[in-house]
């Protein structure tokens, strides 16, 4: 991996922000620029924890080292208390897009808990087509830049809370209105699939795509009730499913796996894995393993046949972009252009489109790599 004289990260002599890219896992409230946050904060009448953009960064990334998910998640208060109006919701949406689209990303999908945005009075509905104003305004303006681009929404429930069932209902009544998926998110430990059982049969009921947050603060079992009892498609994140791998011998690149039923059951029927190697490290969702890039279970799952895709989680909390992770992944494991192709390759048939709309985006990505 090299620098170009544009300051870009190549490969291969391929820029990484160039090459078109899918984004399956990305919290809009974990996306938000430093500068909006204290705009925003000065009119919701906030007081913001640092008086500079610089000075926020830093705050967040200290919150966001501290090795829990618990305390990762903390740093969400004072954003949330900043998107309470559809103004706000409008604005960080379309700077999502853009965001995303200057990434190099064609297809992303952005996941938001609504519930968590109606404190100063909006109701669920007016919170959605707010968020969904600002990316059809993203998506125009990237156009005429020259930056082709399709976000959809995927609803999540917060696993500790009681709306899920409401949270449900709102996806699949507007699953023609840039809703693509629902989800459930939050503190994982102690919170299973299970007790939102009411939510994922009426979504199951109605052909509405789930992915499920499992696998990160919580392991094998909390899987297993994100396939059984959420019937997910995805698994957010799911590095955890490693620890249901047991390595039985490694000599250099040969490594001899001894697989659980629930691991084989993953990789066997595809199962994509929504990882982020920064947010995976900073959430100690990889802690059995070390606490280095080169660490992670990324490499092994995708030795071993699973869908792997990556993703950033929280842009904002994490300091990263998808040109980010990627090289992060490279410089751990020496990775090249046919394998970041191959996880672009996953992504896009992950993602919760029609499958003819699936395949155009395995198209855009195989031109995109060999120009």
């Amino acid at each position: 991996m090299t620098i170009d004289q544009n300051g870009d990260l190549t490969v291969q002599g391929a820029s990484l922000r160039a090459l078109p890219k899918v984004s399956l896992h990305d919290h809009l409230d974990g996306a938000l620029r430093p500068g909006t946050i204290l705009e925003l904060a000065a009119e919701a009448g906030v007081e913001p924890p640092a008086a500079d953009a610089k000075g926020l960064r830093r705050w967040f990334a200290d919150r966001s080292a501290s090795g829990s998910l618990v305390e990762y998640l903390e740093s969400f208060a004072l954003v949330s208390a900043v998107l309470q109006t559809e103004a706000a919701l409008t604005r960080v949406a379309r700077e999502y897009v853009a965001d995303l689209a200057q990434d190099g990303v064609i297809y992303g999908e952005v996941r938001w808990a609504p519930e968590k945005h109606v404190s100063g009075g909006l109701s669920l509905e007016r919170a959605v087509a707010a968020v969904q104003r600002g990316i059809e305004e993203g998506e125009d303006e990237a156009d005429a830049a020259g930056r082709s681009i399709r976000v959809g929404q995927i609803l999540s429930a917060m696993r500790h809370a009681d709306r899920s069932p409401e949270i449900a209902r709102l996806a699949v009544a507007n699953r023609e209105r840039g809703v693509v998926g629902f989800d459930i998110a939050g503190p994982e430990d102690g919170f299973p699939a299970s007790s939102h059982r009411e939510a994922f049969d009426y979504l199951a009921a109605e052909f509405m795509p789930v992915t499920v947050h499992a696998g990160e603060a919580a392991g094998p079992a909390s899987i297993r009730s994100a396939m059984l009892d959420g019937r997910a498609l995805r698994l957010g994140h799911g590095v955890r499913i490693a620890e249901d791998l047991q390595v039985i011998e490694r000599e250099g690149d040969d490594v001899q796996v001894q697989f659980g039923d629930l691991a084989r059951w993953v990789r066997d029927r595809e199962v994509p894995l929504e990882l982020s190697p920064s947010s995976n490290l900073q959430t100690g969702a990889i802690a059995q393993w070390g606490d280095e890039p080169a660490d992670h279970p990324f490499d092994l799952l995708y030795q071993l046949g699973f869908a792997v895709t990556v993703n950033t989680d929280n842009r904002t909390m994490s300091g990263t972009s998808l040109t980010r992770e990627l090289a992060l992944l490279v410089d751990a494991f020496g990775y090249d252009l046919d394998d970041l192709e191959a996880f672009q390759f996953n992504a896009a048939s992950a993602a919760f489109l029609p499958v003819e709309e699936r395949e155009e985006l395995v198209e855009m990505i195989a031109e995109g790599f060999e120009r």
